[in-house]
Order: C-alpha cells, then structure tokens, then sequence
C-alpha cells in the first residue's frame, strides 16, 4: 500500500511513516510478531499529527483544503447518496464538466445535488478545469435548481473551488451576469437550500451555488472573497505575502463561525479529510439529515424569507466588523 503523500508542514512524520512501513514490510516478509512495535509507532504518530493539525495557520489550512486526496463532490455523493442519477446541459449547448449535479436520495428523502469538481491528477483537472465553472456551469446549476423547486426537491451544494473561471471566453459568455442571476434566483426558492464548503472556497465561483439556508463547512476548509494569492498581488504586488493575506482575510472555518457567515463547522478526522474519507463522509451526512429535517418544517415562503433576513443580517454585521477594523487601524 503507497504511503500517503504528506504536506509541507507534516514532515516531521516523514521519518515515523517510514519506520511504519518498514515494520510492515517485515511483517510480510518473515513471521516475527512485530504487532507490538507497530501498534506503539501508530500511535506515537497519530498523536504527533493530532497536535500537528490543532495548530494549523490559515495558510496551512489552505494546503489541506487544497490537498489532491481530500474527498471531491462525487466522492462525498457516492459515499451517502442511493440513486444517483447525474444531470447533464444548461440547455444552450453546454455542458460543463468543472459543476456537476443530478438527483439522488439521502436515506429516504430525494434531493438534488450540485457542486464543483476537480480532478485528482492533472489530465483529470485539465477536463474539470481545475474545478473552475464557466458560465455554462452556472447556468446548468440554476436549470437543475430550477427543476429541483418544481418538484420540491431539497438542494445540497458542495463547494469546492479557486474561483469561477476567469478567462476571455467566459467574460464574453456572460460570468458575472450568470453568477448574478444565481444569486437572485436562488433567494426565491421554495424549497430548502444546504451548501457545504468540502475544499476551497473563492470568490463569486462559491457564491454561484451558495445561497442557502444553511452554510456548512469543514474544520480545514477555507471560504474567501479572493485567493490569498490573488490578494497579496494586488495589494502587494507580491504573491509571496500570501500567508499574510490568508491570516487578514479570516478564512477559516472558528473566523467564519464568530462572523456569523457559516452556521457550523464540521470536524475533520486527524490528518484531514484526505486521511479518513469514508469517516468525513459520514460526518457530512449526519450534518445534512440533521439540518434537512429541521428545514423541512419551514413553508417556501418561511425559507424565503429567512434566507432573506440571514444574509441581509450577516451583510450588515460584516459592515459593522470591517468599520471597526478600520477604525483599530
């Protein structure tokens, strides 16, 4: 079995992982009970990497969120959804493989599910785009919603992305008009609205999908207006002041919660999610059940009008937050 690739700031379980191995290697080889030596080296390195990711930087935090094992859309859909039946086409010609969705059922509840995708090598993230969604993408997103709010369907939408695709093509296909209209169109929905940050975050990309009655998002997730990179350049134009932007843009999951923006963070196992998918997964879907019944009991026009009030609420207490940031400066 191939040891997991490990970050940066995770090397000092490099030397411990490779002890690891090298035991099992043993065990396979020869008949000598090494249980015990290999039982204490496990855990000697569990607990290295439980202290390890308790102190994570919000710059660390987003090499986890961005780690090429951590579990995508599809992963989390085929861990907990029965039924899956992917949805294709925005319906004027295209069909864009970076935001996918479709139907499914969760426990017994059917439920329409979207969300970002990326690819797990660079060939796969070359057809996902990186998981950055053009306008198509968008477009695609709000039929299925669409379709979803006619046949009072619940909406789940995972997050997972840098950002909507910036190039030429997309700026001439309409993105901000198509991320505009989202937004709109997903105040009036009659039925309930879960999204979930699984990744990374970024800018209008994530809000295309993230108007909800509940925002959920994992312990080492991040959510931002913008990349840390993207910040640093143009505030300093140096992109190697990311891990200074990162700490001003307050991205994490604890920041977030205290802003009022997310209405939960969910644990990850230690190592993150990439360490132990099948447990995240079942994290994930225990959140959603929970949070499915309760907006359950809500009419349209209650969930309507919530969603109104919440991002209405949370808009003017960000304000109040950035003025008095303003004012300490």
């Amino acid at each position: 079995m191939p040891r997991r690739p490990l970050l940066e700031f995770e090397k000092p379980l490099v030397e411990l992982e490779q002890q690891i191995d090298q035991i099992r290697q043993l065990a396979r080889d020869s008949e000598v009970d090494v249980s015990q030596q290999l039982l204490q080296l496990e855990t000697l390195a569990e607990r290295r990497r439980q202290e390890i990711f308790q102190g994570l930087t919000p710059a660390q935090k987003i090499q986890v969120a961005r780690h090429p094992h951590r579990p995508s859309t599809l992963d989390f859909i085929q861990m907990f959804c029965d039924d899956w039946i992917e949805l294709h086409g925005d319906r004027r010609g295209n069909d864009d493989q970076a935001l996918v969705g479709g139907v499914g059922r969760l426990g017994d509840q059917p439920v329409l599910l979207i969300g970002h995708q990326k690819g797990r090598d660079t060939k796969e993230n070359v057809a996902r785009n990186f998981g950055m969604a053009t306008p198509g993408g968008y477009r695609k997103a709000l039929r299925l919603m669409d379709h979803a709010d006619r046949f009072r369907l619940p909406i789940l939408t995972f997050i997972d992305t840098p950002g909507a695709y910036a190039g030429l093509q997309a700026e001439e296909q309409g993105q901000g008009e198509a991320i505009a209209v989202n937004l709109r169109e997903m105040f009036r929905l009659r039925v309930p609205v879960i999204a979930t940050v699984i990744g990374e975050g970024g800018s209008g990309g994530a809000l295309g999908i993230g108007v909800a009655d509940r925002l959920l998002m994992f312990e080492h997730s991040v959510y931002t207006v913008a990349s840390p990179e993207a910040c640093a350049s143009i505030l300093w134009r140096d992109a190697g002041k990311a891990p200074e932007a990162a700490e001003a843009l307050r991205i994490t999951g604890s920041d977030l919660l205290g802003l009022g923006v997310v209405d939960e963070v969910l644990p990850e196992p230690s190592g993150g999610n990439n360490w132990a998918p099948l447990e995240a997964g079942q994290t994930l879907r225990a959140a959603l059940e929970r949070h499915l019944a309760e907006l359950l009991l809500l009419s349209g026009q209650q969930l309507r009008e919530g969603r109104y009030r919440k991002f209405r609420s949370m808009g003017r207490f960000i304000e109040n937050k950035s003025h008095q940031a303003e004012l300490a400066a």
